[in-house]
C-alpha cells in the first residue's frame, strides 16, 4: 500500500501539501502560545461605548448594562457569571479569559468584554 501511495505522483503531492499545511499550523499555535501575553484590565463597552474598566488585580464582582450581565474578576481571571439572554448564553459559557486580545461577547445585550494590557487603550 505504502509503495502505491509512493508511486503515485498526485497523491504523493498531496500528502506532502497536507504534511505541511499542519506543520505551519503547528508552528503558528506555539508562537501564539508562546507569545501571548498576559491582561492587566478588563474593558468593558455596550453598544460600542466604553461604559467601564476594572483591574484583573482587583476581584469584584459588576452589574453591567443595568444588571442585564453580571461580570466577575477573580485570581486575574474575568468571566460573565450570568447574562438576562433568553436561550444564549454564550456569553456565559465562554469561559474565564485573562490574556490580551480575549474578549467576551453579549449579542442580544450589545456587551463586550475586551482584556488589553497596560498602556493600551480601548477606542470607544
Amino acid at each position: 500500500m505504502l509503495k502505491k501511495i509512493l508511486e503515485n505522483k498526485k497523491l504523493r503531492s498531496d500528502i506532502i501539501l497536507i504534511a505541511a499545511a499542519l506543520f505551519v499550523g503547528l508552528v503558528a499555535l506555539l508562537v501564539a502560545f508562546l507569545l501571548r501575553e498576559d491582561g492587566s484590565r478588563v474593558v468593558v463597552s455596550v453598544d460600542g461605548k466604553k461604559v467601564a474598566e476594572y483591574s484583573l488585580n482587583v476581584d469584584g464582582t459588576y452589574y453591567l448594562n443595568d444588571g442585564t450581565n453580571v461580570l466577575v474578576i477573580e485570581d486575574g481571571y474575568a468571566y460573565m457569571k450570568e447574562a438576562n439572554c433568553p436561550g444564549f448564553q454564550d456569553c456565559v459559557e465562554k469561559g474565564k479569559i485573562s490574556y490580551v486580545g480575549q474578549s467576551i461577547t453579549c449579542l442580544p445585550n450589545k456587551v463586550i468584554v475586551e482584556i488589553v494590557g497596560e498602556g493600551e487603550e480601548i477606542l470607544s
